[in-house]
């Protein structure tokens, strides 16, 4: 058994670590792992080996420990209290892609969008383009539907294996997610570690062509060198969230030492040391501007995990 860890004058419960492969780490700084740079501590990080490392560990917890997955942590507002419980980082053993017959592609939720958007273009394999736009890895688009330009993970999606609390590992087709706009059925603590998209034959030039020109849109219109956390708000229907902020007033507005972007309105930015309260706040506030102007309530697209 590990022993106790102290965090903040509190005990953190202890975990067997017995026969585990993988790197299990208390009172975890979690800022470097997303892309704010900014939040709170996890009362534990683990890093699986693998597959069977990973069952293995949650089979362990047994459902007593609350469970979040981290992948690039682009989507993802880790507030300055902490996450309590476990942060499961999925690296680069959960990175592989496999290219299948009839036009499929196999992806360990750890691999980035680019990668499988590139490796789809050079098999030849059209229809998953978009994840060239999307900053996350597979685990990521699958529980949220990432989608951009057109298209979402639920229109390409086979099925998905997961590991549910208790470590039990499943095989889930896409129908069950019960897919909504950037929302999924997926149980909170529940683990992807493998995802089947389904694409279509297609010229490996067309292809490239098509990603070049979403990696220019994405170039000339979002702050992508910047520490942000992608898109802020998700689109009401028939509305674009930037425009209900821009038309608030809201372009430029500070808050502490996070900013509303310049040059794309939807995007939130560390700006000066920010703190994830800062971040948070400012979009709390761009959210009653918003509605005080124009009578439409955003929702939160970004991620907000953790202790206040």
């Amino acid at each position: 058994m590990a022993p106790d860890c102290e965090v903040e004058g509190s005990v953190i419960a202890p975990i067997d670590t017995y026969g585990l492969r993988g790197k299990l780490t208390p009172d975890a700084p979690l800022a470097k792992l997303v892309w704010f740079k900014a939040g709170g501590h996890a009362d534990w990080l683990f890093e699986p080996a693998d597959t069977d490392d990973l069952k293995l560990f949650l089979e362990r917890l047994d459902g007593d420990l609350p469970v979040m997955a981290l992948g690039l942590g682009s989507n993802l507002i880790v507030r300055d209290g902490g996450v309590p419980g476990v942060v499961v980082k999925l690296g680069k053993p959960f990175a592989s892609i496999e290219v299948g017959d009839h036009h499929t592609l196999t992806c360990g939720a750890g691999a980035h969008g680019i990668l499988v958007a590139s490796t789809a273009r050079d098999a030849g394999i059209a229809g998953v383009e978009f994840m060239r736009g999307i900053p996350g890895t597979v685990g990521g688009f699958v529980r949220m539907n990432g989608g951009a330009y057109g298209r979402e993970v639920s229109d390409v999606l086979i099925d998905c294996d997961v590991i549910l609390p208790g470590g039990r590992l499943v095989t889930l087709p896409a129908a069950d997610l019960r897919y909504t706009y950037r929302h999924s059925a997926l149980p909170d603590a529940a683990v992807v570690v493998r995802a089947r998209f389904q694409g279509e034959p297609g010229d490996p030039a067309t292809i490239g062509a098509k990603m070049d020109e979403i990696g220019e849109a994405r170039e000339n219109s979002q702050p992508l060198r910047t520490k942000t956390g992608g898109s802020t708000f998700k689109n009401p229907p028939g509305k674009k969230a930037w425009e209900l902020v821009d038309a608030a007033g809201c372009r430029g507005l500070r808050l502490g030492g996070a900013q509303v972007s310049e040059k794309h309105t939807n995007f939130l930015l560390n700006v000066d040391n920010a703190t994830s309260a800062d971040i948070e706040g400012l979009g709390e506030l761009v959210k009653r501007r918003v509605y005080e102007h124009s009578g439409v309530l955003l929702e939160w697209e970004i991620q907000r995990v953790g202790r206040p």
